[in-house]
């Protein structure tokens, strides 16, 4: 048997860096700097998988958190400015949902169609999980984003 060095814990691991002038600084998720560095590829990354998921803009519009109608076209056509920490977590939620339902079901199909799907788990109870992702808030995206997670392995 050959030896290989241990990887570091995630614990040990250094936390991600973003420059500031000329020092590197520990990312701060919650700093308008990151927030803003991470609004305009959150929401592109967005509106693609809402165009794979073939959402309506009012389901759209509920996984953002229901933002004002004016903010919503804003966002969709380029006008992002700096998105909240609520809103930059959702987004995060969507994508690693997006990211597991491919990793379950290889047949990109039936991956994008899932969140529309009745699905018989007891957390859904019958309904699409889209349902849940929209009127559980940000709750409902967490406990749909544990599921597909736990389902992975």
């Amino acid at each position: 048997m050959w030896n290989r060095p241990a990887r570091p814990t995630r614990a040990a691991r250094p936390a991600a860096a973003v420059t500031a002038g000329d020092a590197a600084v520990p990312a701060d998720r919650q700093s308008p700097v990151v927030r803003k560095r991470l609004s305009g590829p959150a929401v592109r990354t967005f509106f693609n998988i809402a165009a794979a998921w073939q959402l309506s803009i009012d389901e759209q519009r509920g996984l953002l958190g229901w933002p004002a109608t004016s903010t919503f076209y804003n966002y969709r056509a380029g006008t992002i400015g700096t998105l909240s920490f609520d809103t930059l977590t959702r987004l995060s939620l969507i994508l690693g949902i997006y990211k597991a339902l491919h990793v379950l079901y290889p047949d990109a199909g039936l991956a994008n169609r899932w969140v529309k799907l009745p699905n018989a788990h007891g957390l859904f109870g019958g309904n699409p999980a889209l349902a849940l992702m929209i009127d559980g808030g940000i709750d409902g995206l967490y406990q749909v984003r544990r599921l597909l997670d736990a389902r992975r392995g």
